[in-house]
This record gives structure tokens, C-alpha cells and sequence, in this order.
């Protein structure tokens, strides 16, 4: 006889990133995602351990788009003997087919600058996560679904995807699972496009289910509703306001849609002489190919003919090798660039910033979601001095932040989306978001649903989704493998470089040698006082 469905959460809970739910039946074990963890050191370093189930026994595999905190540990999941089929759609399949192996071999290059490093400290080298390999064969294992279709994903549980609205090829699942009496219907949001966005349609879904879980990035804020017009005229106005004789305007963007979505604004405002017609160089190889799978895709695609315009455009320039890339160092004259990562945290933004992070004839436009402890997101915080591959760099840029082209839907829409999915029978699951984002999307939803049935797992967390709702599996993972209360948060790590460069400021505003000893001096006293009072402390 048919369980009660169990599921965990397993990434993107409590944090924006990581998305990876098991759904556990008598029969099967299914994923839904299996994203790789952004943000602080201390999430991001959960890539480099075990999964917290064993791979060989997951049956299927359900991706609900291609951005690398969805997709990106699939590569790692094969690698340790994951060897079932990757359910996706179409589209979503040609993205990936070109960001795992990017995403492979940024980890692999990193781990090759880094391991230099710690061969002069002394220190022992690391592996990446995983390899171009790895990537090459967890691609293999993709399987195609088209929107709309039922789709068997292991014995007993059966699923279909609807337009999430959020990127090329996204999806929500609508599962629907066996039991003792009638089937259990789970859906899952994935990630859910906001209104007006220039490439997609807007969002979908079923009606009448047991339990969603839902994305809540932007669940605390409320935007503007902005036409294309609206969105194209703010664009206007920080190119503008960036356009200096020799400047630039860098704009760290994600590879997939973000830039896609920025390139065919800035043409259409060139072209109508809103702004002057100045080079525009997207500095991403990812980019480059992602483009190339929009355009094959452009008639499933809003407005698929201007991005095809765009991309022809004489004054656009995709930089392929790494020689192309470092020549924009010596281009004269003001230009935009647009290179990933979207939170500046690898990738060719890094090289972009630190060539112009200390010049105030730059502008640094953030378009996307900053997640803690990320680079983006303490740019975005103001900070004056910035550490990037060891280098402290001074601020003196402008840093500028539009929300306009951000691929999630606001609180707002998501309390709509939520809405036009009644009746929900049991209970709202809400995940991907950071605490402020989860607050406030529960107390919309709680608005039109029950206080009781709105729940924020956390990471590694278990529930049964039972006939009248979901009961908590008690220590569902033993033991944790990160304290919740550190998901979606700055770290340690954090704190020290923020601790390192005001020690440099400080030691930097000081008069004289004399006054940097004393400073010097207060702080060993400190350290010292410190390890005393560590010593007088009982044993517990």
C-alpha cells in the first residue's frame, strides 16, 4: 500500500540559492533541482560535501530551469553515480547543454588560480567541485518534455511542467503522487517571472492542489509596474547619467535572459536616438552561446524578433577568448559592458572591476538580485573598499542599482500567482528566499490562507505531506549541516575581510609610523585579552 509522500528540502531554504526538494514515496525518490549553493563561504562551501542522500538511489531527476542554482550540482550528481534521467524542457536542455560546462570550467580555472596560491602558502591544493567531464556526461542523461504533457517520473509519481515565466525554458511542476486512497498533487513553483518581462510570457499553473511550494525572493517588495516603455526609460536615464568622455558603464549581469533582455533595450534606445550609439561588448563566452540558444529559440520567445535585431547589431561585440576580453582594458572612449556573473562572484566581472571600481568615471549598474555575502551584495551595501582575488580596491565608482529587469516576480505577484491557484487543500511550503523575502510573503499569503498552513522549512528539513496536512519529520538530517540561523546570511568570512580592510583603513589614515604601532599595539592587546578571558572560561 502507497505512503504518505515524504518531502526534503535539501537547498534554498532559508537562502536563495542551492534548490533541490526529495520527494520520497514506498516506491521512488524524485529531485526536483539540484542547484549549486551561492552567497557566503559558509553555504558555498556545502558544494564540496556529500549530498545528504545517496545518489544512486534517486530515480528521476525534475529541473525546473537552467540557472546554475537549479542545475549546477546535476555534474556533481552523476559523478557520484547518479546515473537516471534528467527531466527538462526543451529549451531548458539547450541552456544547460552550454552553462554546466561554463559553470565547470570557472570551477576549474578558480581552483587552478587558487591552487597556486596555496602551493606558496604551503597550503594543499583542492579539487573543484567537478570537472568538464563531469559535465559533459550528466548531460547526456537529459530527457525532453514539452509544457503541457504528463510525463511518468517513477512508479507512482507522474508529472507535467506549466510556463513559469521566469526564463527561457522555465518551468513549474505539477506533480502527482500515488497513495492509499487519492493521489497527493504537489506543484512546485520553480522560479516565477514577473509582468512585463520583455522575453516571456507571464506565469501558469494548475488549480486545486494539496500542496506548492513556493519561491519567495522577492517576497518583502513591491515594485513599480513598469511597461516597456517605463523600463526602457530608467535604462535611459543611467546610461546617461554614466556618460563620461572616458568612462564606462559595467553592468554585472547573468548570462542567461538578464543580458539578452539588456542588449535588446539598449539597442531599441540607440536606434531611437534616446541614447548615442556606443560599443556595446558582452564580455562572456556563456553569454555569447546563450544568446545563440535564444535566437534558435526566438519563436517561442516575447518580442524574439528585436533580441534577433539586437544581436546583429554593428556596435555589439561578443568577446570570445581571453585576449578579446582583456583588450577592453584599452578601449577609448565611453562603453557599456555587459559580463557575468550576475553577482559578481566569478567570472570576467571581476577583471571589469578591478580595472574600474577605483575610477570615478565608472558606473557599476546592478540589474539582479544580490545575494548575501556575495560581491554584488556588498557593493550594494556601500561599500568603500572591496577585496577581489586578493587585491583591496577602493570604491570610487558609482555604484547604481535597477530592479526593473529582475527575472522574479514581486510580493505582489507572487501573493497573486499563490491566489490563482486556490483551492490549496493542505499547505504553502515557502523557500528560496532570505528572511525578509519569506516574512513578507507569509504575511501576504496569510492575508487569503491560514496563519497554520504557511510554512518556512528549513535546511534539510523533513515533513510528511499527510491527507490533512504536513507533520515536521523530527532531526530529519543528524547531523545538520549548517546551522539554519546561518542560511542566507553574511559569514565570518564576511566579517573578516569587512575586519582586514578597515584595519588597512585604519592603519592608512594614521599620521605617522608612531601611530600605526599604537594602533597596532591595541589591537595585540586586544587578541590577547581575548585568549585570557577564553582561558578563565570553565569547562562546560
Amino acid at each position: 500500500m502507497p505512503m504518505d509522500p515524504t518531502i526534503h528540502f535539501h537547498g534554498a531554504a532559508g537562502a536563495v540559492t542551492g534548490s533541490c526538494q526529495l520527494i520520497e514515496t514506498a516506491d521512488a525518490r524524485i529531485l526536483v533541482d539540484c542547484g549549486l549553493f551561492q552567497g557566503s563561504k559558509t553555504e558555498k562551501e556545502l558544494n564540496y560535501r556529500r549530498f545528504p542522500f545517496e545518489p544512486t538511489d534517486i530515480d528521476a531527476v525534475i529541473l525546473t530551469h537552467a540557472h546554475i542554482d537549479h542545475s549546477g550540482l546535476l555534474p556533481k550528481l552523476s559523478s557520484m553515480g547518479y546515473g537516471g534521467p534528467i527531466f527538462a524542457t526543451p529549451a531548458t536542455i539547450d541552456l544547460c547543454s552550454v552553462m554546466l560546462p561554463d559553470a565547470a570550467h570557472i570551477q576549474e580555472s578558480e581552483v587552478e588560480h587558487l591552487n597556486r596560491r596555496n602551493q606558496r602558502r604551503g597550503k594543499r591544493a583542492v579539487t573543484p567541485i567537478y570537472t568538464a567531464a563531469d559535465a559533459a556526461r550528466a548531460i547526456t542523461l537529459f530527457r525532453q518534455v514539452p509544457l503541457g504533457r504528463w510525463h511518468k517520473a517513477a512508479e507512482g509519481i507522474r508529472f507535467r511542467f506549466w510556463d513559469a515565466g521566469h526564463l527561457l525554458g522555465s518551468a513549474s511542476v505539477e506533480m502527482e503522487v500515488e497513495t492509499a486512497t487519492s493521489p497527493r498533487r504537489l506543484l512546485f513553483s520553480g522560479d516565477i517571472g514577473p509582468r512585463h518581462k520583455l522575453l516571456q510570457f507571464d506565469a501558469d499553473g494548475p488549480r486545486d492542489l494539496d500542496y506548492v511550494i513556493c519561491e519567495s525572493t522577492y517576497g518583502a517588495v513591491d515594485r513599480d509596474d513598469v511597461t516597456d516603455e517605463d523600463r526602457r526609460r530608467q535604462l535611459r536615464d543611467e546610461v546617461l547619467a554614466a556618460d563620461h568622455p572616458n568612462g564606462a558603464l559595467i553592468v554585472p549581469s547573468f548570462a542567461v535572459e538578464r543580458t539578452q533582455e539588456l542588449l535588446t533595450d539598449l539597442i531599441v534606445l540607440m536606434r531611437s536616438g534616446a541614447i548615442k550609439t556606443s560599443p556595446i561588448l558582452i564580455d562572456s563566452p556563456l553569454a555569447t552561446r546563450a544568446s545563440e540558444v535564444f535566437e534558435r529559440h526566438a519563436s517561442e520567445l516575447e518580442n524574439g524578433r528585436l533580441l534577433s535585431e539586437a544581436m546583429r547589431a554593428k556596435n555589439v561585440r561578443f568577446t570570445e577568448t581571453v585576449e578579446q576580453s582583456k583588450a577592453i582594458d584599452f578601449i577609448k572612449g565611453f562603453h557599456i559592458v555587459i559580463a557575468a556573473s550576475g553577482m559578481c562572484e566569478a567570472g570576467r566581472i571581476r577583471h571589469r572591476l578591478k580595472n574600474w571600481l577605483w575610477r570615478e568615471e565608472g558606473t557599476v549598474l546592478l540589474v539582479g538580485y544580490q545575494a548575501a555575502g556575495t560581491l554584488g551584495r556588498i557593493l550594494q551595501d556601500g561599500a568603500t573598499v572591496v577585496r577581489i582575488q586578493g587585491d583591496d580596491i577602493t570604491v570610487r565608482a558609482r555604484i547604481r542599482k535597477l530592479d526593473i529587469y529582475s527575472g522574479h516576480a514581486d510580493g505582489r505577484e507572487l501573493a497573486e500567482w499563490v491566489r490563482a491557484r486556490q483551492p490549496i487543500k493542505r499547505d504553502v511550503f515557502l523557500v528560496h528566499g532570505e528572511v525578509a523575502g519569506l516574512d513578507g510573503l507569509q504575511e501576504r499569503l496569510a492575508k487569503f490562507l491560514p496563519e497554520e498552513t504557511l510554512i518556512q522549512p528549513h535546511l534539510d528539513s523533513g515533513f510528511v505531506l499527510g491527507p490533512e496536512g504536513a507533520s515536521a519529520i523530527a532531526q530529519a538530517l543528524l547531523p545538520p549541516r549548517i546551522d539554519p540561523v546561518r542560511t542566507g546570511r553574511r559569514d565570518w568570512h564576511n566579517d573578516f575581510q569587512s575586519f582586514v580592510l578597515d584595519l588597512r583603513d585604519q592603519l592608512d589614515r594614521a599620521t605617522d609610523d608612531k601611530a600605526r604601532r599604537a594602533t597596532l599595539r591595541k589591537m595585540r592587546r586586544a587578541f590577547e585579552a581575548s585568549d585570557e578571558d577564553e582561558h578563565r572560561r570553565p569547562d562546560p
